[in-house]
């Protein structure tokens, strides 16, 4: 699905997928992608559906329209274009079918015949591997005539930087990558790439020096030349910059003697990134003595930079376009992330408030009854701030759990001693059987005990309005003696299916403003830290089955007879 993603405003990190046309942009609430930035017009531009996309179209806007940097009126977009209205910058992805099909309508004519010619094994001429090709490319001077070599030599620079490119993300490691390649293809003394900032200004970046060149010598890269190269969209080749009138009296090519260069530009798929530079340096007797018909760089030199410059262009396209996205994905998640924190948060505080006018009340009334009553409101709320710090510490934190022999039956005991009292409160039965083969299992106990605490707790509350109430608990060794359980049923009304997974997903809460939303998340995390996982059997109106899988280490196998079979309050609900 075509989407804008916003990369820069007051809307940094929003997405709108694109449905329908048209569909306007615009400050006013009424437009499908209603932006927030005050520089916006209330409707500043227009997006329509046509054959190869959308079509962008200013609607007369007061400060106009910015297309990958340029004034635009009316455009086509593509895929990675930029679109830049006030202080916004968005960014327009196409989804899977929206690129030109032109052409493509003959793919209805390919048939797959069923059965091959029976004469089809004895009319093959000449076989070739798979990956005869990568090997070719990879060693081009081992072809086997002339003619093959000299159509090679420049493909395999072409097929390396296709090959560097193509899983390289980070722009330095990249170019850097890129630019060996290239000393490698032409015979340059010095290279560097020239990227365009943020604020349109050229960056030098990988710049490499052929071996045997003095490291200590500055490279002058002149301006002169790539300002004509990204002016003119055209690379240049100066073979003897004295004799080239458009460079005469520039200081930066006299005075460091550069007698040929090569400046192609970095042109990717909507714009130049940069340019590519490249130069030989000899002095005026080292040129004179060798004559002119003795210089590097040739034509055949100029078209493979300019090929290479391309790749390195579209390389750092994707490379930007991939950062932007990963960033819009983080800023979104930490937007709805804080929307999700701020509404548990408030009804946390309204039960502190809450709680805090009913001990100021009894304060004045001296009525101890309300007093006691204010102060633990105050105090359980109190307690869900401690729980939601303490879940989001976990949840946020990669961590590698401190592993030690722990008695299962012991932690699991001490959890149901913690919420006894509760689940009394509440009229729930806790049911608890020690298991056999559990006293040494291997994990970090806080971090079960924590996960353990979550999944009862979230029972108990799960079963509170239900008849007959109860949550049963065990700690098993499964037979094969691989893997150490807790297992937790309730009789509460079950999870539909279509969402089981969902419960696992931060801050989705099936108790209301009673959960944070983060205990089943923060459980799973703990339990695959250690190598395991949570499994849940649910049927509605019949109850949950949570199974918490440790596993097992071979230091600390115990013996798996006796206690495996579980409780039969523990059996997992069926359906009618």
């Amino acid at each position: 699905m075509p989407r804008l993603i916003v990369l820069r405003g007051v809307d940094e990190g929003k997405q709108f997928d694109l449905t329908g046309s048209p569909i306007t942009v615009g400050r006013h609430s009424s437009n499908e992608v209603a932006l927030h930035d005050t520089q916006v017009s209330r409707r500043h531009l227009e997006l329509r559906a046509a054959a190869t996309g959308y079509q962008l179209k200013d609607l007369g806007s007061g400060n106009g329209t910015l297309l990958n940097g340029r004034a635009t009126h009316e455009a086509a977009l593509r895929s990675g274009d930029t679109i830049s209205i006030g202080q916004t910058v968005m960014m327009y992805t196409a989804g899977r079918h929206d690129s030109a099909e032109a052409g493509n309508d003959l793919t209805e004519r390919v048939r797959l015949v069923p059965n091959p010619d029976p004469s089809f094994p004895s009319a093959v001429v000449r076989t070739i591997p798979a990956d005869a090709g990568s090997q070719i490319l990879a060693r081009p001077n081992a072809a086997a005539t002339d003619w093959l070599r000299t159509r090679l030599a420049s493909l395999a620079a072409l097929y390396e930087t296709a090959e560097a490119v193509s899983h390289i993300l980070d722009v330095d490691q990249l170019l850097a990558t890129v630019m060996e390649l290239v000393l490698r293809s032409v015979n340059a003394d010095h290279g560097c790439f020239m990227l365009r900032g943020e604020g349109g200004a050229l960056e030098p970046r990988a710049v490499r020096y052929r071996d045997g060149v003095n490291r200590a010598e500055e490279l002058a890269v002149s301006r002169t030349i790539v300002d004509q190269v990204l002016r003119d969209g055209q690379g240049v080749l100066v073979s003897d910059v004295h004799a080239d009138s458009r460079f005469r009296g520039v200081e930066s090519l006299h005075k460091h003697n550069i007698r040929e260069a090569i400046c192609v530009p970095m042109k990717g798929r909507r714009e130049a990134v940069g340019v590519l530079f490249l130069d030989t340096q000899s002095t005026l007797k080292q040129f004179v003595s060798k004559g002119q018909e003795a210089g590097k760089f040739n034509e055949d030199h100029l078209t493979l930079a300019s090929a290479i410059a391309h790749q390195a262009a579209i390389a750092v396209e994707e490379s930007r376009y991939h950062q932007a996205l990963v960033n819009a994905e983080r800023l979104a998640a930490v937007g709805q992330t804080i929307a999700a924190m701020s509404h548990h948060i408030k009804n946390i505080m309204q039960g502190v408030r809450f709680g805090a006018d009913m001990v100021r009340t009894a304060l004045k009334d001296d009525d101890r009854d309300l007093l006691a009553k204010g102060w633990k409101l105050v105090e359980r709320n109190q307690t869900r701030i401690d729980e939601l710090i303490l879940d989001m510490l976990s949840y946020s934190k990669e961590r590698e759990p401190a592993v030690e022999p722990t008695d299962l039956n012991k932690l699991c005991e001490d959890v149901l001693e913690m919420l006894r009292g509760r689940a009394e409160a509440r009229g729930v039965t806790l049911e608890w059987r020690a298991g056999t083969g559990v006293a040494a299992v291997p994990c970090d106990p806080d971090g079960i005990h924590r996960a353990v605490l979550n999944i009862v707790s979230n029972a108990v509350d799960a079963v509170e309005d239900r008849p007959n109430p109860k949550v049963a608990v065990q700690a098993i060794l499964e037979p094969a003696g691989d893997w150490a359980k807790v297992i937790v049923v309730d009789n509460g009304p079950g999870i539909p299916a279509e969402i089981v997974e969902e419960v696992f997903k931060p801050f989705v809460s099936t108790k209301g403003s009673r959960g944070t939303g983060l205990g089943l998340p923060v459980s799973r995390k703990i339990l695959r830290e250690h190598g395991g996982d949570i499994v849940v059997q649910s049927v509605i109106d019949k109850g949950s089955k949570f199974s918490l899988r440790i596993p097992m280490k071979s230091a600390f196998a115990a013996d798996a007879s006796g206690g495996t079979v579980p409780h039969p309050s523990l059996k997992p609900p069926e359906a009618n």
